[in-house]
């Protein structure tokens, strides 16, 4: 394993390969002295910053700079969360999370002319967004969103995309509340239909996993890969502190529940971007360790990843002998 970024506190990245490079777009997280909260409102993270390399395991990793700041933002409130970015036909979109001055969760756009920035947003987030941790996924001539998170990430405010009264969580015995997945528009500036369920299946039941299923349920942070024709679903369990992915035949799934990606690492939250890069597979995630354990500053981390021959992942340690 390989701490990235040493110099500062960088989380929630996004991983894609651009121009024989791998380019991480992750969160910021900015020294406050503010008191841990459950619902997140202790992260100030402004801005965003790029970086990319050539060897994510031995690499010079290089620091495009500040390619985004809230400032820049019109209908900006406040916390740049989770973002990802997206290329097609020569332009590059980056879609980011942002309270809104309602302190709402959007999803924005901003669109720059090469990965490393910078980013120009839009002056609107998109029509119909809503919670946090967008992750965009190309198959053939489409491109899907995946969005959601629940506690600071609102999503258990909404059903159908719609906002409700009074948020909640289901109970135990219920279906677990879904991240969701649509389909982008031709222009990528736009949702192309109402978002839809991703459902998780158990494997030993066939139906949705449930709520009081805290080791497997969803919570947030979504990732897709596709390996050998299947769609793998990747995702963290939150307050279980695992990641987790399930496998299905469509990026729309319904997705089968497999198995854990990485056990928990040392801090509250964990987040993933999984990317091929020059025949191996590499996960790309985050712990608290360089700050002593404060669970609101975390840095970047990256181990390879592997498969075994019946296309299962086999699971990491998040914390090595070394670390506990």
């Amino acid at each position: 394993m390989r701490y990235l970024v040493p110099d500062d506190f960088m989380a929630d990245p996004a991983v894609h390969v651009f121009q024989d490079r791998i380019f991480i777009y992750p969160s910021h997280d900015i020294e406050t002295g503010a008191v841990f909260k459950d619902d997140g409102n202790h992260f100030r993270m402004r801005d965003y910053h790029v970086f990319s390399t050539d060897d994510p395991m031995h690499g010079e990793v290089i620091d495009h700079g500040k390619v985004l700041d809230i400032d820049d933002i019109p209908w900006a409130g406040r916390q740049l969360w989770d973002c990802d970015v997206a290329e097609k036909d020569g332009k590059y979109y980056m879609y980011f999370p942002l309270k809104d001055k309602n302190d709402i969760f959007r999803i924005g756009v901003a669109i720059a002319d090469n990965p490393a920035g910078p980013f120009i947003p839009l002056p609107d987030p998109m029509r119909g967004s809503y919670s946090i941790d967008p992750a965009v996924f190309k198959d053939g001539d489409d491109y899907y969103m995946y969005f959601g998170g629940l506690w600071g990430g609102q999503l258990q405010r909404y059903r159908d995309n719609k906002m409700i009264e009074e948020p909640h969580l289901e109970p135990d015995e219920a279906p677990a509340l879904p991240g969701r997945v649509v389909k982008l528009s031709k222009d990528m500036l736009q949702l192309a239909e109402e978002p839809r369920p991703v459902i998780i299946l158990d494997p030993a039941t066939g139906e949705p996993l449930k709520a009081g299923d805290a080791e497997r349920r969803f919570f947030e942070a979504s990732w897709m890969i596709k390996y050998q024709g299947k769609y793998y679903f990747c995702y963290s369990t939150g307050d279980t502190h695992l990641l987790c992915y399930a496998i299905g035949d469509n990026p729309y799934g319904p997705f089968t529940y497999q198995g854990q990606i990485m056990t928990p690492v040392e801090g509250w939250t964990t987040h993933l971007a999984i990317v091929e890069y020059r025949g191996k597979h590499y996960i790309f995630f985050h712990d608290c360790i360089p700050s002593g354990g404060k669970t609101w500053l975390r840095s970047l981390k990256v181990t390879e990843l592997e498969f075994d021959s019946d296309g299962r992942i086999l699971t990491i340690e998040g914390k090595m002998k070394s670390e506990k």
